[in-house]
């Protein structure tokens, strides 16, 4: 999955979550809210019907103390009376304040429907059989009108009365009816606020277990589906994390220990051997016939091949064994508590036998060919680095001799090591001097012997050993990474050269450069040609760039194709150097991407005596000439080759029976020597031309 989708559901996930957490927090507030307000509202219902209820209760006690108070008087001696009729007064008010105060509470309106409403206050107050209001107004009036009377017989400030003593008299059924219609209210307001309360306590109780509803349900359909969201992503951080932290120190491929694991590991197992004075082995394998497998049946058996081989390791080892890849077909095995050179030789002729044991792929039967390199701690180094170094010239000896065995570090080796050593330190100072030599071998026609082109070749002559061949200091510059240093040396010397021969009138046909893919795959490798050529005024035209078919192969992964079609386009020739040994080479015959092929020289060699040779080489002429595409034979020797080669027709060659690669002043004068002569314009006196 792309970095791209990965962000973008992580983003819904955390807003899925939020949502869910911000609704779940907005619903159960809101219930505890609507709660709360419920316990508000009967809280304060319960303090107006206590406040209704102190009322009438204070009211019966009035009504009682009225008549009471209006019959003492009317008993009492005459200077008892002035404070009796005082008090009578006081409670008549008070009677009368409590009263309006009720009906403000109450809030009760005469002409409401609820009055014909036998459970309603306003039936009380103003239906029969109760008829409270009547009543409570009549026992005021009474009270009134017996305190001015009073009054008015004591001789009190008042505003006196002017009725009859008979119709001052306070009616005891009055008084009798008013405190049966306040018994009556107060048990109206109970059962009110009974019915009140019970319908806010079964309603608070409905929203309660609704809340452990919504609880549940924001358990169930949030939280639970949320919880699991995070678990879940809880685990594919911890499994991200757990694979991450694998993939630091496997291989992905095969499984096995990379080689940062075994540079992380390989000092503590050297102590430990050290602490149980014991030998260690460090034992490097290297598959003999890699490349053929993937440029013959692809990168699918040759991953298929490494899986096995790995695989095949694991079963061979020990637990306390360790086996890592160091990367493409190379592979190391640390064997603890070896033993004796003896037990390591022993164990090592297994473990190749189980290795090179077929491989079946698809139906193919594949024979991988291993070799492997052996270094003992503490014979042979003390330090992990050595040990891998001396396990790898091992490896290297091994394969000299064949391949398919095995090799123990020697002193000879230590030796070549040293040899190494010195020989990498004398190229970095050469590239850096610029010490390398081209040399220049000439490709001609055999029908008119012209000129085609000219191959330049790499050289270098040594301070103190003289000359180098190129295969012995070619492979340590291509391990240790100088080849792209090396070549763009020989690319600028050879440009700079054949720019003099151009502006010298020299015919050379093209000047062909070999090119690795190290070098393509520099990022400024084509402004660098283009730049060179420039620089030395060569036309694009004249300069060819040979490649080998692996260059292609590796394109999936470096874009090298598409470099190559950019240099192309520009005027500069391409060359397919060592046709024929490589993977599916047909399919890369195209006369819109390549200029000329090359037939290797293990076709072109003996190709009078080998009739095989013959029809291979007659072939790939014939399929060249129909896609029009030109070709030339290299490592032609002998006078018998070029006769074969131009019976078949192969008309243009390369080789020692034409001439020997040659240094710059050999080869311009060997160009010089075949160019074709100009004619000269003869002027005779006194004669018109």
């Amino acid at each position: 999955m792309s970095q791209q989708p990965v962000h973008s559901v992580s983003r819904k996930l955390i807003l899925l979550i939020k949502t869910g957490y911000w609704l779940a927090l907005t619903i159960i507030a809101a219930m505890v809210v609507a709660s709360f307000v419920l316990l508000q509202q009967l809280m304060a219902q319960q303090q107006h019907n206590d406040t209704l209820l102190d009322i009438v209760s204070t009211q019966k006690a009035l009504s009682q103390r009225i008549v009471f108070l209006a019959s003492a008087t009317g008993a009492a001696a005459r200077d008892k009376q002035p404070a009796l009729v005082t008090a009578l007064k006081q409670a008549t008010g008070e009677f009368e304040t409590s009263y309006d105060q009720l009906l403000k509470e109450t809030g009760a309106d005469p002409l409401s429907p609820a009055r014909n409403d036998p459970k309603s206050i306003e039936y009380v107050l103003f239906n029969k059989p109760f008829h409270l209001d009547y009543f409570s107004v009549g026992l005021v009036a009474n009270g009134d009108r017996l305190v001015s009377s009073f009054e008015s017989q004591l001789g009190m400030q008042s505003d006196g009365y002017k009725g009859g003593g008979e119709r001052v008299g306070l009616d005891a059924s009055v008084a009798n009816a008013t405190m049966s219609g306040y018994a009556a209210l107060g048990q109206r307001i109970s059962a009110f606020a009974d019915e009140k309360s019970s319908s806010i306590l079964d309603l608070h109780r409905k929203l309660f277990f609704a809340t452990l509803g919504v609880i549940v349900l924001v358990a169930l359909f949030i939280f639970r589906p949320m919880s699991n969201a995070i678990l879940r992503k809880t685990r594919e951080l911890v499994d991200a994390r757990n694979s991450m932290a694998f993939i630091a120190v496997h291989d992905g491929l095969t499984g096995l220990h990379n080689r940062t694991f075994l540079t992380d590991h390989f000092d503590t197992l050297i102590k430990g051997a050290h602490r149980r004075r014991e030998r260690l082995a460090v034992i490097q394998f290297d598959l003999d016939r890699f490349k053929q497998i993937n440029d013959t049946l692809g990168h699918a058996a040759g991953d298929y091949v490494l899986v096995v081989t790995a695989q095949r390791m694991r079963d061979s080892c020990r637990a306390s064994d360790l086996c890592a890849r160091l990367g493409g077909d190379e592979f190391v095995m640390i064997l603890n508590g070896a033993g004796s050179t003896e037990d390591i030789h022993a164990l090592a002729k297994r473990i190749l036998g189980e290795i090179n044991e077929p491989i079946t792929f698809q139906g193919t039967t594949i024979m991988p060919g291993a070799s492997a390199g052996i270094a003992v701690y503490p014979v042979d180094a003390d330090n992990a680095q050595d040990l891998l170094v001396h396990a790898d010239l091992a490896l290297y000896s091994a394969k000299k001799l064949g391949g398919g065995n095995f090799s123990f570090f020697s002193e000879e080796l230590r030796r070549e090591l040293d040899y190494r050593k010195q020989l990498e330190q004398d190229i970095r100072t050469a590239i850096a001097n610029k010490s390398f030599e081209v040399y220049f071998q000439p490709q001609v026609s055999l029908t008119s012997g012209k000129i085609s082109g000219i191959e330049a070749l790499v050289r270098w002559k040594h301070e103190t050993r003289g000359m180098i061949s190129p295969g012995e200091f070619i492979p340590v510059a291509e391990k240790c990474g100088f080849m792209p240093d090396i070549g763009r040396i020989v690319i600028s010397k050879a440009i700079e050269e054949a720019a003099e021969w151009d502006r010298a009138g020299i015919d050379f046909g093209r000047i062909a450069v070999n090119v690795s893919g190290t070098e393509l795959r520099e990022p400024d490798f084509d402004a660098f040609l283009f730049g060179t050529l420039e620089r030395a005024g060569l036309a694009p035209q004249k300069l060819s760039l040979e490649i080998v078919e692996s260059v292609i192969l590796d394109d999936e992964k470096t874009g090298i194709a598409a470099k190559l079609r950019h240099i192309r386009a520009a005027g500069v020739h391409l060359e397919l150097d060592d046709f024929g040994t490589g993977y599916a080479s047909l399919s890369h015959v195209n006369p819109n991407e390549i200029d000329r092929l090359k037939i290797d020289r293990r076709f072109v060699q003996n190709i009078n005596e080998n009739g095989d040779n013959t029809k291979i080489v007659r072939a790939i002429t014939e399929l060249a000439r129909g896609l029009g595409i030109s070709i030339v034979a290299e490592g032609a020797e002998t006078e018998a080759e070029l006769d074969s080669l131009m019976a078949i027709g192969c008309d243009q060659v390369q080789g020692y029976s034409i001439a020997f690669p040659m240094p710059q002043d050999k080869a311009r004068e060997w160009l010089l020597a075949r160019s074709p002569k100009k004619a000269k314009l003869k002027v005779l006196r006194g004669s018109l031309a």
